[in-house]
């Protein structure tokens, strides 16, 4: 997904094969347990299926990370299917990037994936993600 500042960040979901192209450079796999090891960098943030992440916190700095590292590599989001988790990451990194938090569930929706940011909660947590930016 292209973000506002002209940042890439691929989205993807887990459970699918790995896309063809070039690998990241780094990912933040969004899991309820410890995903399997890849071959480049990744971080992993606790954060169970149709949830929001264990650690609030924790999940800010992994999304300031992934934003910041975007601006000079490849960066990919990835949960198991690439839709709810996903989706809400993207989201805050449209925040991060300068998308009002309002809106930044539309954005995600309309240059990432129809319907990714599943739960009432998952779109609460980009609003309340937004008002922490103030």
């Amino acid at each position: 997904m292209r973000l506002p500042s002209g940042r890439l960040v691929r989205g993807r979901g887990l459970r699918r094969p790995l896309p063809e192209g070039p690998v990241p450079g780094y990912a933040l796999h969004l899991l309820g347990r410890r995903p399997l090891p890849v071959e480049w960098e990744a971080r992993w943030l606790r954060w169970p299926d149709f949830r929001l992440p264990t650690d609030r916190s924790e999940a800010r700095r992994a999304f300031e990370e992934v934003w910041e590292r975007s601006a000079r590599e490849r960066v990919e989001v990835a949960c198991g299917g690439g839709r709810g988790r996903t989706g809400t990451a993207l989201a805050c990194l449209a925040v991060l990037d300068g998308v009002p938090a309002g809106q930044a569930v539309a954005y995600v929706r309309r240059h990432y994936r129809p319907g990714a940011v599943e739960t009432p909660w998952q779109r609460r947590y980009v609003l309340r993600f937004g008002a922490g930016l103030r």
